[in-house]
């Protein structure tokens, strides 16, 4: 009798450890971004955005389904490659991740969103900017940054209207984004009256511009546009300034637009020519901004480059709309993704028919002693 009062007792245990445990489920958001190789940094700084997000909801003791979530980050590395990208995404698609915060890169991100759409994942991403990445129409395919089309074209009204220039040159490192972004303020300066005296053409691996440079200093060019990232725009400055390019503006997208320019800039002169465009309002006019970045910086002390405040409303969106529809599956909580008003650090995100933020905004900036800085 007295076994039998045991084993009656350890099942009942059992059974309500066992109930306990069918009221739990982890959620999982997929982070995916260049972790290694010369981009690495605006890798990281996405992925800090993302578990800050995490950590975030983990406070919050949320319940969705009638079941408390814990929340998870797969961080994974593309290495800003396109095949790898697709790889990585196809990763996380067959780990059934609830959704994914990513790519960074437009030239990693087109070819994965494609992925996503077929496992039907939800995708947000606060960096990849080739307008190209809506255009097929995926439901699943979101952004809440400004496209290329109005970076390029903000550029080009400013070389234009403010600064008055005549002539530019323009550079790009033929991946998506940077070809992209510089058809566009090729496009816009051109109906604008200004002429583009040179197109040249680079790699996302180069670091010797100086037979590039040479051709484009014997244009007498006002300015040179360049469509890449910081590890090339960094020693393009440098040799620009060993050319006695001192007095050309250099403008570039939001690729450019990072702490680290000054750093990979050597302390060229030519820093101080930099005119840079990135999506949303700065930092400092962000709604939650200011309070936002000191707690980034107190738990990721100089790792803060461009897009970590996107990456991490893009993972609390992604919860928002997981809340909203009461289930963390994504073909549930899809719907209400497209019929997000959720105010985040960045903006009031809400989106148009195609997952395009709606009435994006732009900064432009500049550095000032060594600094970025905002133009007013």
């Amino acid at each position: 009798m007295q076994f039998r009062l045991k084993v009656t007792i350890a099942a009942a245990v059992a059974a309500c450890a066992g109930a306990a445990l069918a009221q739990e489920q982890t959620v999982t958001i997929g982070s995916v971004a260049p972790m290694s190789g010369p981009q690495a940094h605006y890798g990281k700084d996405n992925a800090n955005g993302v578990k800050m997000a995490i950590e975030d909801l983990n406070k919050q003791n949320i319940s969705i389904g009638g079941k408390k979530i814990t929340w998870a980050v797969d961080v994974e590395d593309d290495a800003a490659d396109p095949k790898q990208g697709a790889a990585v995404a196809q990763k996380l698609c067959d780990a059934k991740v609830n959704g994914v915060v990513g790519h960074l890169n437009s030239g990693t991100t087109i070819p994965a969103s494609k992925i996503y759409h077929e496992c039907g994942i939800p995708m947000v991403t606060g960096a990849a900017t080739n307008p190209d990445l809506t255009k097929p129409g995926y439901k699943e395919v979101f952004r809440i940054i400004a496209n290329d089309s109005s970076l390029g074209a903000g550029l080009a009204f400013y070389a234009a209207d403010a600064l008055k220039l005549k002539k530019v040159a323009i550079i790009d490192d033929r991946t998506a984004y940077g070809q992209g972004v510089a058809d566009i303020f090729e496009k816009t300066a051109k109906s604008k009256g200004m002429q583009v005296v040179e197109r040249q053409f680079t790699t996302d691996k180069a670091t010797d511009f100086m037979a590039i440079l040479t051709a484009i200093k014997a244009k007498q060019p006002d300015a040179v546009f360049f469509g890449g990232m910081d590890p090339q725009a960094g020693p393009m400055l440098r040799q620009m300034e060993q050319l006695g390019m001192t007095n050309v503006k250099f403008f570039g997208g939001d690729g450019i637009c990072t702490v680290k320019l000054a750093e990979l800039s050597a302390g060229a002169k030519t820093l101080g020519n930099v005119v840079c465009a990135e999506g949303g309002t700065s930092i400092q006019k962000m709604p939650g901004g200011n309070a936002w970045k000191a707690r980034y910086d107190k738990e990721y002390p100089n790792q803060f480059q461009v897009y970590s405040p996107y990456t991490y409303d893009a993972t609390m969106l992604l919860a928002d709309a997981m809340k909203r529809a009461n289930s963390a599956d994504p073909k549930v909580y899809l719907p209400k993704l497209i019929e997000s008003k959720y105010k985040g650090v960045t903006a009031v995100i809400e989106f148009e028919p195609n997952g395009e933020l709606k009435n994006p905004a732009i900064t432009l900036s500049v550095f000032k002693d060594g600094k970025k800085t905002p133009l007013n």
